[in-house]
């Protein structure tokens, strides 16, 4: 089944469907990049895919093992680079101040994160820096 459809409406700018769900995404280029950035760009979702993955499987670990995980929030920077033009560093702070864990609580579910599907599909050139705050 074809996961998700992609409309390039012109000035830069595509719409991606899920299929499934047919619920949209509306991408621009990066000022950057000759774009108006008005809109996530395409590395922008790739950095961001990552984050969401992470706290993904985070929560799917989390209702497995009966941790508490009734929340949690991440902050992504994308790193890009020249020559080629690409996404070279992903940084993810990853917020689940106020939750109560034990460390081996901690551990399982950093370990989780990143080993994420999407950590693991990156190219090993890209890096991924990722810091967990309690």
């Amino acid at each position: 089944m074809i996961t998700s459809t992609v409309q390039y409406h012109g000035d830069l700018r595509t719409t991606c469907t899920h299929v499934r769900s047919s619920s949209s995404i509306i991408t621009d280029a990066p000022v950057d990049n000759h774009g108006k950035g008005e809109a996530f760009s395409p590395t922008d979702l790739l950095a961001t895919s990552l984050a969401s993955c992470m706290l993904t499987t985070m929560g799917i670990r989390a209702m497995k093992e009966n941790i508490p995980f009734p929340k949690a929030s991440a902050e992504v920077t994308k790193i890009m680079g020249s020559n080629p033009r690409r996404v070279t560093g992903i940084v993810v702070t990853v917020n689940m101040s106020g939750l109560t864990l034990t460390d081996e609580q901690k551990k399982i579910l950093e370990d989780t994160a990143i080993n994420c599907p999407v950590a693991k599909s990156l190219h090993p050139e890209i890096r991924q820096e990722v810091s967990f705050v309690y």
